[in-house]
């Protein structure tokens, strides 16, 4: 049997709400569109991806024993992701504020604090068998990213909207033979930058630019392009996480650089047609409302 990909970082319980516009800084009324709870973070958008494209996933994290954790925890391990989880103070959570065109405002309600535990001899042995290992952004795991390294596999990252400047960044950037980016921050052109990565020490550099697909550099700094699949939007969160995740498992596969650009496109087109981070969420929470219609709200 194929040895887990290592995901660290973090899984959330999110409420999404979908506004007309985003707020502006004056006192001001609206209209939600819609709202829903559902899970959060970049981390376990990942997993679901790559479970439900049928790999193996370990994800290291941290959730709360409270309720909203549970509620992660039971939702993650259905979806067949083999959880990792070391208990928080306090689950993350996040209230998302959304647009149709994809804005986003995302307000951390709660966040937990690494215990600052060193990795167990289990996720030690599991990051040196695994075929790469991924670390998000998060305060863990930059501290397991020298564990990462020792373990001599590929590690992929994700750094997001970086701005080319923020410090917390770096260490991922310096880790990593795999980036993945986006360019809301970066500038007008994230090719000098993506370059930069790769004399850096990186293999591959790729930026997502939402409806425009994507672009990568390869080792030879080489630019490679890829348009985003056709589909009709319902909700945009996670759809980089899901391209992550399309990318990694083609790769894995045995995808040239152009394939596996075109199925983390696919892959993200199928994130977009839900208001999940899986389509799998859909069944699993309709599951679960049905079974529990009187469930209490979060303290």
């Amino acid at each position: 049997m194929t040895a887990p990909i290592v995901i660290v970082g973090p899984a959330a319980w999110n409420r999404i709400v979908l506004l007309d516009r985003l707020p502006e800084p004056v006192p001001h009324m609206q209209f939600a569109r819609w709202d829903q709870e559902t899970v959060g973070g970049t981390s376990a958008g990942k997993a679901l991806g790559l479970a439900g494209l049928g790999r193996p996933v370990r994800l290291h994290t941290l959730i709360g024993t409270d309720a909203d954790g549970e509620r992660v925890r039971r939702l993650l391990a259905a979806s067949g992701i083999e959880l990792d989880a070391l208990p928080a103070e306090v689950t993350e959570r996040h209230l998302n504020l959304m647009t149709e065109a994809g804005e986003r405002v995302s307000i951390y309600l709660s966040s937990p604090a690494d215990p600052g535990t060193p990795a167990s001899p289990d996720l030690t042995h599991a990051m040196a068998d695994a075929p790469a290992i991924v670390l998000d952004l998060a305060g863990r795991s930059r501290e397991l990213i020298p564990t990462a390294r020792a373990a001599g596999r590929p590690i992929w990252t994700d750094i997001h909207d970086y701005d080319g400047t923020a410090e917390f960044h770096r260490p991922f950037i310096e880790a990593a033979d795999w980036i993945f980016m986006n360019a809301d921050r970066i500038g007008e052109d994230p090719v000098p930058f993506m370059e930069a990565c790769v004399r850096g020490g990186a293999s591959v550099v790729v930026c997502t630019l939402g409806a425009e697909g994507a672009i990568a550099v390869d080792a030879a700094l080489a630019v490679h392009r890829v348009p985003a699949a056709p589909v009709e939007v319902v909700d945009t969160n996670g759809a980089g996480d899901a391209f992550m995740s399309g990318v990694l498992d083609a790769h894995l596969a045995g995808a040239d650089l152009d394939a596996a650009l075109g199925a983390g496109a696919a892959h993200a087109a199928t994130v977009l047609t839900t208001r999940h981070l899986h389509p799998s969420l859909d069944v699993l929470l309709q599951e679960e409302k049905a079974t529990t219609p009187h469930r209490p709200a979060s303290a």
